[in-house]
């Protein structure tokens, strides 16, 4: 049995760390340290999900001239247009402001583009039509910074466009009435990483300091948790406290079509995690923009009818099944394409007329999870190839495509992951210079992925009272990872695959004290060779099964015992 991945511990509380976490439990008192509260008063303010800094929305800049524009819009009944993305993020922003300035008594539709027909973000002919339907105002969500041209054009039909946005701008910004970005010199703002939802979210904040609404702020935070997580935002600071408050939201089961969607993915909403939302809603919201057009996820959100909602909810499901199956067979596809010229490439590289623009970013996704190197998936069609990235922390993504501007119609994303398109005739000269640039960033380094823990425990220690104090860190996610643990020298009591293909790996392990189940996904294939006695990273969860509830361990990693970390 090979081992690939490096373990990192870090290393225990220091003695004034010790003393003056001292009124938490051991286990909690590490994991809190960890996280960089060292103190009383920040560990208990972090548990509490207490924001740190003023959250006024009008220190964001441009808010102001926003909400003035849309004050008028309100009051002179103007069409305003709320221009989405076809994420999760850009359609819960999408359905937060449409039903924002609904309950301002405003006129507002929502326009979400086609992935396949328009691409991503702002595009010229969408701002015609909805100009030539009568659009007076166009407020994008989750989009729009980095699309300096299309603001000019709006400016040029007469079209006033508010921008709010989260990704990092890039050179001049857009000329537009107002630009929300919290990312953009010089604003005041505090937190730098709302999702484009929170953004949404605080100018709704805004608008409903200055006037009545028929609705409260709180029945939108439901959105806002299902956009953040899903856009793996960093659950820390405000989005920590818009999350949580989110969760308490979604467990109220007031939306019809979020309800329908949880009850077709098995998720009981009543008890809904970050988790859940991660893996089981996020990735069924996801599917219709993926698979066609994302207008039934946004009506799944918005719908009060229940019988639309079920349907809605099973096709979405659908759309889903079938999006796991493309992205397997792209994945196989791009894999042999990226490794034919080379065995070991620091860049994976593949496109093909024949892959799914919807589903390259995942296929990408899975290349780079499974290679440990950045990996580039895209769709050409007569003109133009359309890419998605996804890196590693070794690899800023985004700012290796500001390198290739001059080769790129357009660009954008973050460090771990990118969008991009390209003239066909550019194609090769773009997979050149990446591969130099990585070349450049990557050569030389041992390149394996690293898996961090909080701390090692004994089996004994994994009890019912261990979760109920887990779950004061919740919600957990991207930026407040779910707490990780290392068991040592565990003895295999038996071992099994389970599912389809027998892809997962289900054991009872013991280290002579305790005995746990462990569930092991997508680790089917360490089965033939695994060694009677290993360590084991885990979560620790309840597992329920058949109407019975159990504790198990969710394996991170399995390797020999006493093998190097």
């Amino acid at each position: 049995m090979t081992h690939t991945k490096r373990w990192l511990i870090p290393p225990p509380l220091t003695h004034e760390a010790n003393e003056n976490l001292a009124a938490f439990p051991l286990i909690l008192r590490q994991i809190l340290f960890n996280r960089g509260y060292a103190t009383d008063a920040e560990a208990r303010a972090f548990l509490k999900a207490e924001p740190a800094a003023d959250t006024d929305p009008f220190l964001m800049s441009g808010m102001q001239a926003a909400v003035d524009r849309i004050q008028q819009a309100l009051a002179n009944s103007e069409p305003v247009a709320i221009y989405g993305d076809y994420d999760v993020d850009g359609v819960t922003a999408t359905a937060l402001l449409v039903e924002t300035l609904h309950s301002l008594g405003g006129k507002v539709r929502e326009y979400i583009p086609n992935r396949f027909d328009e691409g991503y973000g702002l595009n010229t002919d969408a701002l015609d039509s909805l100009k030539a339907g009568g659009v007076r105002l166009v407020i994008t969500v989750d989009c729009g910074i980095r699309s300096p041209a299309e603001a000019a054009h709006a400016r040029a039909i007469g079209l006033d466009l508010i921008i709010t946005d989260h990704h990092e701008p890039a050179g001049d910004l857009p000329q537009a009435l107002a630009v929300i970005n919290p990312k953009q010199a010089g604003d005041a703002y505090p937190e730098k990483y709302l999702a484009g939802v929170g953004i949404a979210y605080k100018m709704a904040q805004a608008l409903f300091s200055l006037q009545p609404s028929s609705s409260s702020l709180d029945s939108f935070l439901d959105l806002v948790a299902l956009g953040t997580v899903a856009d793996l935002a960093p659950l820390t600071g405000e989005n920590r406290v818009l999350v949580r408050g989110g969760l308490r939201q979604l467990r109220l089961a007031r939306r019809q079509g979020v309800f329908a969607l949880a009850n077709v993915a098995g998720i009981t909403l009543s008890k809904v995690t970050a988790v859940n939302i991660g893996f089981g809603l996020g990735p069924r919201l996801n599917a219709s923009g993926r698979m066609e057009s994302a207008l039934a996820s946004f009506k799944v959100l918005t719908t009060t009818d229940v019988f639309e909602a079920g349907q809605l909810a099973q096709q979405l499901d659908v759309q889903n099944r079938e999006r796991q199956r493309l992205t397997r067979d792209i994945q196989e596809n791009a894999e042999l394409m990226a490794l034919a010229e080379e065995s070991n490439p620091l860049i994976l590289f593949a496109v093909s007329p024949d892959f799914n623009p919807g589903v390259v970013g995942l296929a990408a996704a899975r290349l780079t999870e499974t290679h440990y190197r950045p990996a580039v998936v895209g769709h050409y069609d007569g003109q133009n190839t359309r890419c998605s990235c996804r890196s590693i922390p070794e690899f800023h993504i985004t700012k290796a495509l500001d390198e290739c501007a001059d080769l790129l119609v357009r660009h954008g994303g973050h460090a771990a992951a990118a969008g991009f398109t390209v003239p066909n005739e550019r194609l090769g000269a773009l997979q050149a210079r990446l591969k130099s640039i990585a070349g450049r960033e990557l050569a030389g380094l041992q390149l394996r992925p690293t898996l961090v823990a909080d701390a090692e425990v004994q089996l004994t220690h994994l009890k019912q009272e261990l979760l109920r104090q887990l779950d004061t860190l919740e919600p957990t996610g991207y930026g407040n990872p779910e707490p990780v643990f290392v068991a040592r020298n565990v003895r295999v009591v038996n071992a099994r695959t389970v599912g389809s293909d027998a892809r997962h790996l289900k054991m009872t392990v013991s280290d002579g004290k305790a005995q746990l189940d462990a569930i092991g996904f997508r680790f089917g294939h360490l089965l033939p060779d695994l060694p009677a006695r290993v360590d084991l990273m885990f979560t620790f969860e309840t597992n329920e099964y058949n109407g019975r509830t159990s504790l198990q361990l969710n394996l991170k990693d399995v390797k020999p015992a006493g093998a190097p970390d």
